[in-house]
């Protein structure tokens, strides 16, 4: 029997091996191009606001968000912040980040979400060991409570001036044609409502407002959130184009996929980059 030419058993060899791959995600950019994590690196480091969109369970979001904060803090100065922290716990987050409370404390004085400690106190630890900004950007929740359940943003004109500095400085833009907004009514089905929409916006707004008033000269702000509050350019983003259009943006989103291999359709243009997480994967809650 003729020996096989070495090529070919060189290339049967790696097609082997790749069919026994399993990668954990893959990174694509808006257009659906396959491209690398430094790619992501060096693109965030050179815009003023990067907006990680995460899927609040997924692990790959969470580990992604913690290598990014980490490389970047070695190419250009950085300021944190989050929807997980709310506007009124800044004060605690501050105390923390300065050594005056630990841990026990932070938990204590601050609303934090059930899932804090594995995947975000990472994050602000390296914010603590690094000196950076860790700003909470998120409406107290009781006061997109009562925009959803009391009427609208109206239920808002009555709060504390004190109140109001937690917020997006009202009466707020709203827009309820974005088709983000206007996907809540479909997904939500009978449970969905103008005033939940509404709800969703002044989270928004105020994340945006907030992202903004924190803004350091020469820095990229990077802002973890759920994806949905900033897939689509819409959500955040729209409210920073409409507070001011000079911030440069990028966007990064995060998706479950059965295979891996391409982008699917309805993904496209979703971020800037989007990372495709095998839908196999394990949930952190």
């Amino acid at each position: 029997m003729k020996a096989l030419p070495i090529l070919f058993i060189i290339l049967m060899s790696a097609s082997s091996t790749f069919a026994q791959d399993k990668p954990a995600y893959i990174l694509y950019n808006s257009k659906g191009k396959k491209v690398r994590y430094q790619k992501l690196v060096k693109e965030s480091a050179s815009h003023d606001i990067v907006m990680f969109g995460e899927q609040h369970n997924n692990p790959i979001s969470h580990w992604l968000q913690l290598a990014l904060v980490q490389d970047l803090v070695q190419k250009t100065s950085l300021v944190l912040g989050a929807e997980m922290i709310e506007t009124d716990n800044q004060e605690a987050m501050n105390r923390y980040l300065s050594g005056e409370i630990d841990s026990d404390g932070l938990d204590t004085l601050a609303r934090l979400w059930p899932n804090y400690e594995t995947d975000y106190a990472p994050i602000v630890e390296v914010a603590k060991e690094e000196g950076l900004p860790f700003i909470g950007t998120n409406i107290p929740r009781t006061y997109a409570n009562k925009v959803y359940r009391e009427g609208g943003f109206e239920a808002l004109d009555d709060i504390s001036e004190e109140e109001k500095g937690w917020i997006a400085p009202l009466p707020i833009l709203f827009d309820p044609e974005l088709p983000q907004y206007a996907n809540i009514l479909s997904m939500m089905g009978d449970h969905g409502t103008p005033e939940l929409v509404k709800a969703q916006a002044i989270k928004d707004a105020t994340m945006a407002h907030f992202i903004l008033s924190n803004l350091q000269e020469g820095s990229t702000f990077l802002h973890l959130n759920g994806a949905y509050h900033s897939d689509f350019h819409e959500g955040i983003f729209w409210y920073l184009q409409q507070l001011d259009p000079s911030q440069s943006v990028l966007t990064i989103s995060t998706v479950e996929q059965e295979d891996l291999s391409s982008l699917e359709e309805e993904h496209l243009g979703k971020a800037d980059f989007i990372i495709v997480v095998d839908a196999g994967m394990t949930k952190t809650y």
